[in-house]
């Protein structure tokens, strides 16, 4: 039909990425330094720094119609993320308590509980239930199951686990009689 656009021209070098949020978290908005934005597509995760991230503004109020409170920010597009899409938000603010994270990649999980696999001598390892808290989608909270000083399994977690469910994984592997 006379008068219909046939193409639009965009531009997707810098995107604008709006998250609503329950106003449970309207308080701890104005503290927000980074993120971490994690791609259904291809299951990476890219942190706010490898973007050249910012945040541009955030609400004060709700929405109208809506319990959220908008943040908006602002990325460099790597080309891995297209205009309207949806992405995973991991908000970080500053905090003064300490806690244990480990790689997300070093967790297995398991009908919803979590594993790692511990170090126990330099050729045996154990497998360890563990209680998981807060990720920012690179890092996961460890609140109970694992000590600051093990060394834990943090790639490959899940070539160990298959492995040992299919049985090639040999009682004395590592090692030499």
């Amino acid at each position: 039909e006379a008068g219909q656009p046939l193409v639009t021209v965009s531009q997707n070098r810098t995107l604008t990425l709006t998250a609503d949020l329950p106003m449970k978290y309207a308080s701890v908005l104005g503290s927000v330094q980074s993120a971490n934005l994690r791609t259904p597509s291809d299951n990476r995760t890219y942190t706010f720094e490898e973007l050249n991230g910012k945040v541009l503004a955030y609400g004060k109020s709700a929405g109208t119609g809506s319990f959220l409170v908008p943040i908006t920010l602002q990325i460099d597009n790597t080309g891995n993320f297209i205009s309207g899409s949806f992405v995973e938000v991991y908000l970080k603010t500053l905090t003064n308590a300490e806690a244990l994270t480990v790689p997300v990649s070093s967790l297995l999980e398991e009908q919803g509980s979590y594993f790692v696999w511990v170090q126990v001598t330099p050729e045996l390892f154990e497998k360890r239930e563990v209680s998981a808290g807060k990720t920012d989608g690179v890092q996961m909270e460890i609140v109970n199951g694992l000590r600051a000083d093990e060394r834990i399994v943090t790639r490959g977690a899940m070539l160990i686990k298959l492995a040992q469910a299919t049985g090639t994984l040999d009682a004395h592997s590592g090692h030499v009689h």
